[in-house]
């Protein structure tokens, strides 16, 4: 049994915050529909490394979802779209502000339609507040959330971070908000209006920062290798320190290549082992009774100079060989993995995180896997649809319409974008 076998949602995302969300409901068991419009999802096309196909920006935030092809411009497509609302127990969009309540279905239309239905909501800064009006894209959200200021070294431009947060990390807020959602509405039979704004989950994504930033009125952050002091009005950067009670850092390893970094964490308890072990390597025998690292606010105090030792130490050890010495020591750390070691990996295979699929037009092609087991109800995935591939399904068995009244529609232009005036 699925985990969310019978919840059907009409999914009306398109790029990647939304459509994260509904990929992930999709694999817990959701009757996904992607309501495109005839043109299909913009991301269909974008970034195409393979001509008349799929793009991987699409297939990979798509699986396991139903594609149907509606003009929401034409009265009969309109009509087909409040049907399926009477059908729905969640609908998705990541419209721009207005733009549905410009088709005339805001959220109030939408309710009146399907008390039950409940309604879920992407935009960048939020429906209230001086940004409303505001665009925002991935980088713009993890700029104004506070995660490109906090991310880099003090003395260069602040970066951004690989991982999407301003994206796929706002759609994930949005499932858990749909879930909620869709247990109160179990319970009292009404559906509501989740919304979660861009800014507003990258901020949530940054809470250690914001943890620090109220650290500082009291006093400097000693875990910090930078300079902070008490009153310093923001969170500054910190490189690759590790932002915690604990020091963390990345060391470079052999062959010194771009990747070839381990980031460890030198715990309390676990200093003297480390020291023994790679002090005579250094040349220093007696380096567990340097009083410079002796206590852990010796360490803080005197980190780059700690961090110097552990590097050389790294310089005659590749980051495997490394992993497996610190491992023995029970010091916590992880190779710096490269999308192409993650590829490779017996760990990430075995758990089923590179999957892969086959699609009719790609051909073979790899997608991330659910990072979510669930023991009784497992994810199976299945490939993304091609444009409108399942809309007389949807009609047929969520509608029950017959084909003549599918070919009627069809006829009305419901399904097509009207053919362009020469």
């Amino acid at each position: 049994m699925e985990a969310l076998k019978g919840v059907r949602i009409l999914d009306m995302t398109h790029v990647q915050a939304g459509p994260t969300c509904s990929q992930l409901l999709a694999w817990l068991g959701a009757d996904v529909i992607k309501f495109e419009p005839p043109q299909g999802d913009a991301t269909r096309g974008q970034l195409r490394d393979i001509p008349n196909a799929d793009s991987l920006y699409f297939t990979m935030l798509n699986c396991n979802k139903r594609s149907m092809t509606v003009n929401m411009k034409n009265a009969d497509g309109k009509v087909v779209f409040v049907e399926l609302l009477k059908k729905c127990d969640i609908i998705m969009e990541n419209f721009g502000p207005g733009v549905l309540d410009r088709f005339g279905f805001t959220w109030e239309k939408i309710h009146e339609i399907n008390p039950r239905i409940i309604m879920g909501s992407i935009k960048g800064f939020g429906s209230s507040g001086p940004y409303a009006e505001f665009k925002a894209y991935e980088n713009v959200a993890q700029a104004m959330g506070g995660a490109m200021s906090t991310t880099g070294l003090p003395d260069g431009p602040p970066f951004v971070t690989g991982a999407q947060i301003g994206d796929s990390g706002t759609g994930l807020h949005l499932a858990i908000g749909l879930l909620a959602a869709l247990q109160q509405r179990n319970r009292t039979g009404e559906g509501q209006y989740v919304e979660v704004a861009m800014m507003d989950s990258v901020m949530n994504l940054c809470r250690v920062k914001w943890r620090d930033h109220q650290r500082l009125a009291h006093g400097a952050l000693s875990e910090y290798s930078v300079h902070t002091e008490k009153g310093m009005a923001y969170t500054p950067r910190a490189g690759n320190d590790s932002g915690g009670g604990q020091l963390g850092n990345a060391i470079h390893c052999k062959p010194l290549g771009p990747n070839d970094y381990i980031y460890v964490v030198v715990q309390e308890a676990v200093w003297d082992g480390l020291a023994q072990r790679i002090g005579p390597d250094l040349g220093i025998a007696d380096l567990v009774n340097d009083q410079r690292f002796a206590k852990i606010a010796d360490r803080r105090k005197n980190q780059s100079e700690m961090w110097a030792l552990i590097t050389r130490f790294a310089a005659n050890h590749t980051k495997r060989e490394f992993m497996t010495i610190l491992n023995d020591l029970d010091v916590p750390c992880g190779p710096i993995m490269s999308t192409e070691d993650l590829a490779n990996d017996e760990h990430v295979r075995g758990r089923n995180m590179y999957v892969e699929l086959d699609h009719p037009q790609r051909g073979k092609w790899h997608n991330i896997g659910m990072p979510i087991k669930l023991s009784a109800s497992p994810a199976v995935i299945e490939r993304s649809p091609t444009l409108g591939e399942h809309t007389d399904q949807v009609l047929q068995e969520v509608l029950g319409w017959s084909e003549s009244q599918i070919a009627a529609k069809k006829q009305a232009g419901a399904f097509t974008a009207p053919a362009k005036s020469r």
